[in-house]
């Protein structure tokens, strides 16, 4: 009973992002870093196996990273502490356990002292209660998590976005993802388009292309997608020097997985890029879907270069900017 009471509450979250209570007008903006995270509960309960199965979950190594990184980085505050510098933080896991609680669930909330943000609160009348309810419902914790860390960075793609690449994008595909400021058109043939935004020390890109459907019942099976991904990257991007071009590493074979988001269904691919003949590399992930009239296979990847850095919140970034895909309905979005 208590697993489905918090299914019912995140399955509409998943969909549609943290739900909240009734709307409220004049809330601060969030504050925090990005991929971080408040975690009130006793310093006991923190030091104890309470707060180990949470940092378990939610700092454990994030995948498809070439170095260790945490998935979220953890703060943890008492519930004595828990001030208004805390409460306008973007992700508040609040953990209430008292004997005298008159439920046992695990809720969701968004904007409920600051905005955009996300409000996960445990209510159970003991630590080991609250322990089973974190085992139980893992996975709904994490994509509550990640849903709401995606959803500002595609808030913030469209509210800075660079229309012009988006149109050129639609012309070509009939859709497109939403491009923030500092990307640029790198580079663009009939199928295949190329989008970057480049610094000094860090490149984040997005490929968009497509090729012929076949099918056959297994064209989107991990196989089929890399065999296709290493044929056009070869011939669409090449290295700094003659004969380099990128492909996808082997080291870690990649993987796959199927996925239903908000209408649209793709296989998802997370893998890890390198440079034929060189030694540059880093993560990418790609989504692979049908057209339209089921015609063509399209692919909108997301690749990361951060040498010097840390690269989970660059990957972060360019994976929330293909989940941002939206089909030309014909209508002008108002500037």
């Amino acid at each position: 009973m208590k697993r489905s009471l918090f299914i019912l509450m995140l399955v509409p979250l998943l969909l549609a992002g943290c739900k909240g209570k009734a709307t409220k007008t004049l809330l601060p903006n969030v504050s925090g870093k990005a991929g971080e995270v408040i975690v009130v509960m006793e310093k006991s309960q923190w030091e104890g196996a309470l707060g180990s199965e949470v940092r378990g979950l939610l700092a454990a190594d994030c995948p498809w990273l070439p170095m260790s990184e945490p998935l979220y980085n953890l703060v943890n505050v008492t519930p004595g502490n828990f001030m208004n510098m805390f409460k306008v933080h973007r992700n508040v896991l609040k953990f209430e356990i008292n004997p005298q609680s008159p439920k046992t669930a695990v809720e969701s909330f968004s904007n409920v002292w600051a905005k955009p943000q996300c409000v996960i609160q445990i209510s159970a009348p003991d630590s080991e209660m609250a322990l089973t309810l974190v085992r139980d419902n893992a996975p709904l914790l994490l994509a509550t998590l990640e849903q709401a860390e995606r959803d500002r960075i595609i808030a913030n793609s469209k509210r800075y976005e660079v229309r012009a690449l988006g149109e050129q994008v639609r012309e070509l595909f009939g859709g497109s993802p939403h491009f923030p400021s500092g990307y640029k058109l790198k580079k663009k043939t009939p199928g295949f388009v190329w989008i970057a935004d480049e610094k000094q020390y860090t490149n984040q890109g997005i490929f968009i292309y497509k090729y012929p459907a076949s099918g056959a019942a297994d064209e989107l099976s991990g196989g089929k997608i890399i065999a296709h991904r290493n044929e056009i990257l070869q011939a669409n991007v090449p290295g700094m020097f003659e004969g380099t071009y990128m492909t996808t590493g082997t080291f870690f074979p990649p993987t796959v997985e199927y996925i239903h988001y908000r209408g649209r269904d793709f296989a998802q691919t997370r893998g890890l890029w390198e440079v034929e003949n060189d030694y540059m590399g880093g993560p990418f992930v790609s989504h692979s879907f049908y057209s339209p009239d089921g015609s063509e296979i399209f692919v909108v990847e997301g690749f990361v270069y951060a040498a010097r850095f840390d690269k989970r919140h660059y990957l972060r970034q360019v994976e929330s900017i293909i989940y941002s895909w939206d089909w030309d309905t014909g209508e002008k979005e108002e500037k």
